[in-house]
């Protein structure tokens, strides 16, 4: 990692007063499940770092197959406990220590057309494994806003009491996941939380760096799904831990997003006007969007701190310094769920 690197991981793991006194309040070890993905560096160091500030002793655990050994160097580097883990096998999981709290950050989304059977697996069966395995624990599960129907562009977006429906077959078994952990919740009376998010972004990858980076290779936006939610990755991380303080049977609902609801093609001339280029368009905004309304997680758990204008100040800065991004796009504009 080169010197911006580490300071936008010091960044993404900055626990706010609020997430220190949540984390106070708990009792036992934190695990957080599938830490090998986008979010699980930063999550799991915040939560060491506000177990640390609020004098605390308990283990942070982060767990995944860790295909990339350097991610799982690193966190044992910052002091977080490591288990390399295949999910998929229940022998295995029974195997994973106790843990009074729990993060299950598993899910698998692109690539439907070539291997549904895997994608069903990941979002369905792994979910069963580690619902059983931790019944007696509360529960902090990642869910999507892909659950949702696509709604007004108008209307603020879906809220927690908007019935699901979701466009394709990936939204589908993201469902599925919620039904499984559902079923476990008020089987067991297993505390929970789900957290339907949509879209998290920072510097190297999010709905923000595809719009920045099409804008900077002069490549057409298609403006079809015309309007986004983004929220920085900081105060994702920042709710989910929050998150625990909600946990209930059957589970909480929360929906986290970007509290505004923002144009595509505004993004994109703002991006425009930082790189000094124009962007190109193609197609026509629809009427309807995939928008959550995140108000209630905001009003109970505290306002985001990363404001559109930062976000988009702080990718256009990174992407002009050369720094690296994940290549790996978001398929936002996809308006079919086909992924």
């Amino acid at each position: 990692m080169n010197r911006n690197e580490l300071q936008l991981l010091a960044e993404l793991s900055d626990p706010d007063e609020g997430v220190v006194a949540s984390l106070a309040a708990l009792k036992g070890d934190l695990i957080l499940l599938g830490a090998g993905g986008k979010m699980g560096y930063g999550l799991s160091l915040m939560a060491l770092r506000a177990f640390q500030l609020a004098g605390r002793k308990d283990r942070v655990i982060a767990v995944s197959r860790f295909n990339t050994p350097e991610l799982a160097d690193q966190l044992r580097l910052e002091g977080i406990e490591v288990i390399a883990c295949d999910l998929m096998n229940l022998d295995a999981v029974r195997t994973l220590p106790d843990a009074a709290n729990v993060i299950c950050m598993v899910g698998h989304k692109f690539g439907m057309s070539e291997n549904p059977g895997l994608i069903w697996l990941t979002n369905t069966c792994v979910p069963a494994n580690l619902a059983s395995r931790y019944c007696d624990s509360q529960m902090v599960v990642l869910s999507s806003g892909n659950i949702y129907p696509h709604v007004d562009v108008n209307s603020g977006g879906a809220t927690e009491a908007t019935p699901t429906d979701p466009e394709g077959e990936y939204g589908q078994t993201v469902l599925g996941r919620e039904r499984i952990y559902d079923y476990f919740s008020r089987t067991h009376g297993t505390p929970m939380t789900f957290i339907r998010l949509n879209y998290a972004n920072e510097t190297r990858y999010g709905v923000l760096v595809d719009i920045a980076m099409k804008v900077r290779r002069g490549e057409p936006i298609d403006v079809t799904m015309g309007h986004v939610n983004v929220v920085w990755a900081t105060d994702v991380n920042r709710v989910v831990l929050k998150a625990f303080t909600l946990t209930d049977s059957p589970p909480r609902l929360l929906n986290l997003a970007g509290p505004q609801t923002l144009a595509v093609r505004d993004l994109a001339m703002q991006f425009g006007e930082a790189f000094g280029l124009e962007p190109r368009f193609t197609g026509t905004e629809a009427s309807t969007a995939l928008l959550s309304n995140s108000s209630s997680c905001w009003s109970m758990l505290g306002g985001p701190e990363g404001t559109i204008d930062y976000m988009v100040r702080r990718i256009a800065e990174w992407i002009m310094q050369g720094n690296p991004t994940w290549e790996r796009p978001t398929g936002f504009q996809v308006r079919s769920g086909k992924f």
